[in-house]
């Protein structure tokens, strides 16, 4: 009974653990090219992410970042990221990005550049972290349902 009244601090020591705080500093993943990779979801989208230091070329499926995503709207929600770490204009990213609509492969690809970035230099991951660009928007489309319109409408009601 009198080790249960033990503080918490002399939980770890128990255990053998060493404290988190001293914690060693997460490594770089980083490939034989200089690049970092990471995947991206949103919807039924998925994109593949490869970022390395560089002049700010933004390809997206063999094509231009601003062509392929044409609406300003959807370029900002991608370069956000970017945006909050002061960053703009210095990785090159090459994306592949597969499924779903443009605004869920826009927000796929911004999952996978965050995440990218991350692994590259793990240092901004508490910048990042704080946007909320590391979440995985997990939302879905709901499934249509019988003897409805839709997901939850209902056909038009006429008494006569």
């Amino acid at each position: 009974m009198a080790e249960a009244a033990t503080p918490f601090a002399d939980l770890a020591r128990l255990r053998g653990g060493a404290p988190e705080a001293e914690a060693a500093p997460a490594e770089p993943k980083i490939d034989k090219q200089g690049r970092s990779y990471a995947t991206g979801r949103r919807k039924e989208s998925v994109a593949r992410v490869w970022v390395k230091p560089g002049s700010g070329r933004f390809v997206v499926n063999g094509r231009e970042m601003p062509a392929y995503f044409a609406r300003p709207t959807l370029q900002m929600i991608i370069n956000q990221p970017f945006q909050t770490l002061n960053r703009l204009g210095q990785y090159d990213v090459t994306c592949t990005v597969t499924g779903g609509g443009l605004s869920g492969q826009a927000g796929a690809v911004r999952h996978g550049l965050s995440r990218a970035i991350v692994a590259y230099e793990p240092s901004l991951r508490p910048a990042i972290k704080a946007g909320g660009y590391l979440t995985r928007d997990d939302r879905e489309v709901e499934r249509k349902k019988y003897g409805r319109a839709k997901a939850r409408r209902s056909f038009q009601f006429s008494k006569r």
